[in-house]
């Protein structure tokens, strides 16, 4: 409701208040003084001017009701008016997260994409050179996937897609960002740290998790599927100053651990 709008019903409401507090006490002025206009049931000279008094007082009590009636009419007009604006505005923060939340997330996983993945991994590192922090990009790649597309069909992969990825966001703590990156390849944030050893310990945690079997339905019925995966890890400082360095190391380390057949390896 615009500012003067406000003001004005305001004003309006005073005026009311005024006239009823005025018209009521001279009602009651009024009444009070009738009964001593009648002596022995005989009118003295000044009934007439006390009714008259009691007559404009009530037209005055009248005139105040109407025009409450339409302030209140015009007041359940502002509100109704607002109300639907609250919901308007409600509506559009709504769609504007939501349009947030598709562009820098994935479709199928939930998990953050390729584009906050990024924000998030430059975010790491200014904080990582400020604090004097270790940081560590995982590249994780499944194995075989295509198999289970061809195979089962892709609304069984779809699934196994989505159960590695609540479980990289489970083994991973609130401050990491595990990101989709894209068809069968994951990315995982790990930050801060303070030792390569800890890395280790989480990758052996990751692969393991990755490898429980995944219950999904494919085409034919429920489907108890297994699934390995290959990973690299690069680490900062060490191997990278941004996020497209440290992302290219860890892929070429997952190729590396694809190649030995090792689960993970870091990047030299």
């Amino acid at each position: 409701m615009p500012v003067e709008r406000l003001t004005e019903m305001l004003s309006q409401n005073e005026h009311i208040r005024g006239l009823i507090r005025n018209s009521t006490a001279a009602v009651t002025s009024a009444c009070a003084a009738l009964p001593r206009q009648c002596t022995h049931g005989e009118l003295l000279p000044g009934f007439v001017e006390v009714l008259e008094i009691h007559a404009g007082a009530i037209g005055d009590l009248h005139e105040a009701d109407e025009k409450l009636r339409v302030l209140n009419q015009q007041l359940r007009r502002e509100i109704k008016e607002r109300t639907l604006l609250d919901h308007q505005l409600a509506a559009a923060f709504e769609q504007e997260g939501n349009a947030r939340k598709a562009a820098l997330h994935d479709q199928l996983t939930g998990l953050s994409n390729r584009v906050l993945f990024h924000d998030r991994l430059e975010h790491g590192i200014a904080q990582a050179t400020r604090q004097g922090w270790m940081l560590a990009v995982m590249f994780v790649d499944l194995d075989e996937f295509k198999a289970i597309n061809d195979t089962h069909g892709h609304l069984a992969g779809d699934a196994v897609l989505k159960s590695i990825g609540q479980r990289l966001a489970h083994m991973t703590r609130h401050e990491d960002t595990v990101s989709r990156y894209g068809g069968d390849e994951f990315l995982c944030l790990l930050t801060p740290l303070h030792a390569q050893t800890h890395i280790s310990m989480i990758a052996t945690k990751i692969l393991a998790a990755i490898q429980a079997p995944c219950e999904v339905s494919g085409r034919d019925g429920p489907l108890n599927l297994r699934v390995g995966c290959s990973m690299g890890i690069s680490v900062f400082p060490k191997n990278g100053a941004n996020a497209l360095e440290l992302i290219r190391c860890a892929d070429e380390a997952m190729y590396l651990a694809k190649e030995n057949k090792s689960g993970f390896a870091f990047a030299p």
